[in-house]
């Protein structure tokens, strides 16, 4: 690969349209921070998807033409004069590509979409999508829309001319549809009598019938069949394009488990970019899954990593503490078995409700594939509600990878056992999982559906033991990640799939890194928190308790540690409540919403920010806070030096409080980021170099103390007293180091082993650490670059701080990448971490090496 990659920079694009303020972030804008990112030391920037979306899309996963470079962004033009900008920098750039689906919530947006609803099965596109043409569709063979609002609205029907198509459509409030041109012979005629000859059907949306794949519950997003050549050859035309001028040097494939086929899909794929190229995917692993190896890709793009990141800082000693505290604010524990009985509850739920026109689709697909005569007695709701409970018993996203073999047979298996009754549905559906044919297909579709749906769409947002773990691909019923588990988990990640992505915070991530470090910081003070909880219910009596406990864990991990409560913030935190107890979908949901529950949760938010309990909150905050920096810093450094390739989230190399989209994608700073980048190189190149004085520039600067929302500290560590007042340098600065580090010495990484480090003493267990080498880097055997990170840092603070603990370098001398200090044998940890909670060592045979 002609720019190695070593680590990646995400950024959101979006158009002037998805901005209410009419400001855009193209190729243009982005092009603008290659320096800065050049000196952040990253190597590749790594965009949202490029392609034509929803012009007022803040994502661009709804793409509407993949043809077509999206004109918002600047357009295939743009495109190039980024890469060029990049490859002059001697960065390189790795896209985003979505070949799950298109979006078709506004049809004349997308021309193939536009075309099958004219002329339904004698479009040339019709075999682009996955439509259920079959008469039993319920919508009479014809292309089933959820569009109607009510029961008989088909009187509101006109027939219109469109100017800006120039073209006779059929006009259902501000919504346009085609018409076959053989299907009427003027405007004049009854709309009623037109739409009836139409090739696609209106319905109720509370009908539940939709005869497309969609993505996930999105009806906006009809699903594409990718396992069709020539779709394969249209959807990546461009991409192709792409890599013939060499633009691009990687990409990241959303969704793979959406397709019918995603092992052919990416095999298909990798034979188009090339052996050199790198290719991870957005696969959501389970807590115990393997990544299939005979894929061909990279890795993942490392929702698995996270949670090993997040889990080690946890205090598991919290559990019990914390889990009777679930139980009496929410009725569960929400532990490992409460977990995944609502989880079996919640996706059988979701398969019945929201997903039931799939669940529908996919019995059909078993009786035609049936070819024996099993099952033959089972009636249609038997078949269907063995289905519901088949589909949500399968405890993965789909199982129909090879490595994954035996899960169906199993589940089949345990399930016979445990309801006889179901013996002879579950025959039919084996038979037409045997057949492999569409039924076989349709179930690893809808297993994956209905897990997302199930677990990080609903239990997620309901479970409340400890909010932080429950991120996609995180597993909370499983309280923290042990030193054992992690070490070897990054030692399996290094012999398995060095290439890997990981990654803290993500566009999709409900909770920011920094967010999750504070509410991770809970489990250091579960008492204090029980405490808080009872103390804010007495006063300040909220309209659920289930709903609260969930909700102020969120509160605090946003809450400014200075108790400056600023109307963005109120605001930010009225958009989130609502979509959280709507996608929790208790007392409120998307599909029915009690606007009395949501005002009364609105109410009770601002009776927080602004009442009798809002000092107690904020000095709360405070102390989770001084834990959060420390947690922050560490858990940085350890994903940076780690096995894998480290994204880092637009903005996040500063400290970030942030929860989920769209607050996590708000624009940032560059221009202060880029700044206090620059005080750094002045300061590594001048003659006082020592860390705590460049630090103690930002000590007294309001415009480089914290986020957005945060500036001094009431209640600062005792061991790192002026840290909450410069968080934003010192991250900035343990990024920049370790960055810069994977691109000068990229052996160390892309081909570098693991091993663990850890320390000797009274504190020993707070101190995590891994060392990277690759056995003999340009001459210099054997490990060359140590991490240090502190765990549970509030109950180190109140054990009296590292004491007599210490930690033994392997031979030879040791700097400090980040404080410039040496360090040689073993050497008291209060010692290394004198500065800073973290520390970055490098071996001087490695750095002599390279210099001679």
């Amino acid at each position: 690969m002609r720019r190695p990659i070593t680590s990646t920079y995400r950024l959101q694009l979006r158009g002037p349209h998805a901005d209410p303020t009419g400001r855009r972030y193209g190729f243009a804008e982005a092009a603008e921070q290659i320096p800065y990112l050049r000196t952040l030391g990253v190597s590749h920037l790594y965009l949202s998807p490029i392609f034509t979306a929803v012009k007022e899309s803040n994502h661009n996963y709804d793409v509407t033409d993949p043809t077509v470079v999206n004109p918002e962004l600047g357009g295939i033009s743009g495109l190039r004069e980024l890469a060029a900008a990049a490859h002059d920098a001697g960065l390189g750039i790795v896209v985003d590509i979505v070949p799950n689906h298109l979006g078709v919530e506004t049809p004349l947006l997308n021309k193939w979409w536009w075309d099958v609803l004219k002329r339904g099965r004698g479009s040339e596109y019709e075999s682009y999508f996955d439509i259920d043409w079959h008469e039993d569709n319920g919508a009479g063979g014809r292309l089933g829309l959820p569009v109607l609002g009510a029961e008989g609205d088909e009187d509101k029907f006109e027939l219109v001319h469109l100017d800006e198509i120039d073209e006779d459509v059929l006009k259902y409030y501000d919504k346009y549809f085609p018409l076959d041109p053989d299907s009427y012979g003027s405007l004049d005629d009854d709309p009623l009598d037109v739409y009836a000859k139409q090739h696609y059907r209106l319905m109720f949306w509370r009908d539940g019938v939709i005869s497309y794949r969609r993505f996930f519950s999105v009806n906006g997003l009809a699903g594409i069949r990718q396992e069709d050549p020539l779709v394969f050859e249209q959807t990546h035309r461009v991409l192709r394009q792409l890599i013939a001028e060499d633009l691009i040097d990687g990409v990241r494939v959303d969704h793979p488990d959406g397709l019918a086929d995603p092992f052919g899909y990416l095999t298909r794929l990798r034979g188009l970019i090339g052996d050199d190229r790198w290719l991870v995917v957005e696969k959501i692993l389970g807590v115990n899954e393997p990544l299939d190896p005979r894929l061909a890709v990279d890795g993942t793009t490392g929702y698995d990593a996270m949670r090993e990141f997040d889990g080690v800082f946890i205090s598991r000693e919290a559990e019990d503490s914390l889990s009777m505290l679930a139980m009496q604010q929410s009725g569960s524990t929400w532990d490992e078995a409460a977990i995944s009985a609502a989880e079996h509850q919640l996706k059988r739920d979701v398969a019945s409700s929201e997903l039931g026109a799939e669940i529908q689709r996919l019995t059909r697909a078993i009786r035609r594939d049936n070819f024996s005569t099993a099952g033959s007695t089972v009636s249609d709701e038997d078949l269907r509600s063995t289905v519901v409970e088949l589909v949500a018993a399968i405890p993965v996203y789909r199982a129909d990878y090879i490595s994954l073999s035996r899960i169906t047979s199993s589940v089949v298996a345990e399930m016979a056992r445990r309801f006889p009754s179901r013996r002879d549905a579950l025959d039919l559906i084996t038979a037409a999982l045997l057949a492999n044919s569409e039924a076989k297909t349709r179930f690893a579709q809808v297993c994956g559906a209905v897990m997302a749906k199930g677990v990080e769409d609903t239990l997620f947002y309901r479970a409340s033991r400890l909010v932080a773990l429950q991120e996609v691909g995180g597993a909370p019923g499983r309280f923290g990640v042990s030193a054992a588990e992690f070490h070897l988990l990054q030692q399996e990640r290094a012999n398995l799939w060095p290439h890997a992505m990981t990654s803290l915070t993500t566009h999709d991530t409900k909770r920011t890194e920094d967010t999750r470090a504070r509410i991770i910081e809970i489990t250091e003070v579960a008492n204090d928190f029980a405490e808080l909880v009872r103390q804010v219910g007495a006063i300040v009596p909220a309209p659920d308790t289930a709903t609260a406990h969930f909700i102020i864990q969120n509160l605090l991990g946003v809450w400014p540690h200075d108790g400056e409560i600023t109307a963005s913030l109120r605001a930010r935190l009225h958009d989130y409540a609502i979509k959280a107890v709507r996608e929790a979908g208790v007392k409120t949901s998307w599909f029915d919403q009690d606007e009395t529950f949501e005002q009364a949760i609105t109410d009770w938010i601002d009776a927080l920010l602004s009442g009798p309990v809002t000092s107690a909150i904020t000095q709360f905050a405070s102390r989770l806070h001084s834990g959060a920096i420390q947690v922050s810093l560490g858990r940085k450094m350890l994903q940076l030096i780690g096995p894998g390739i480290p994204d880092t989230y637009q903005g996040q190399e500063y400290f970030d409080l942030s929860l989920v989209d769209p607050d996590n994608r708000r624009f940032v700073d560059y221009t202060q980021r880029a700044q206090t980048l620059e005080q750094y190189l002045d300061f590594k190149g001048g003659a006082d170099r020592s860390l705590a004085t460049y630090l103690a520039l930002g000590a007294d600067s309001t415009d480089a103390a914290g986020s957005a929302e945060s500036s001094e500290s009431p209640s600062s560590p005792a061991l790192y007293p002026h840290l909450p007042e410069i968080i934003d340098r010192a991250k900035q600065a343990v990024v920049r180091e370790a960055l810069m580090l994977r691109r000068e010495y990229p052996d160390v990484f892309l081909a570098g082993e693991h091993q663990p480090v850890f320390g000797v003493g009274e504190a020993e267990s707070h101190l995590v650490g891994l060392a990277r080498g690759d056995g003999d880097v340009h001459g210099a055997a054997g490990l060359s670059v140590i991490a240090l990170a502190t765990r549970r840092p509030l109950l180190l603070e109140s054990r009296g701080g590292w004491g007599d603990t210490t930690v033994t370098l392997p031979e030879g001398s040791w700097v400090d990448r980040v404080s410039g200090r040496t360090f040689e044998g073993t050497v008291p940890v209060a010692e290394v971490l004198e500065v800073l909670p973290t520390a970055l060592l490098v071996s001087r045979r490695l750095i002599n090496s390279v210099a001679l």
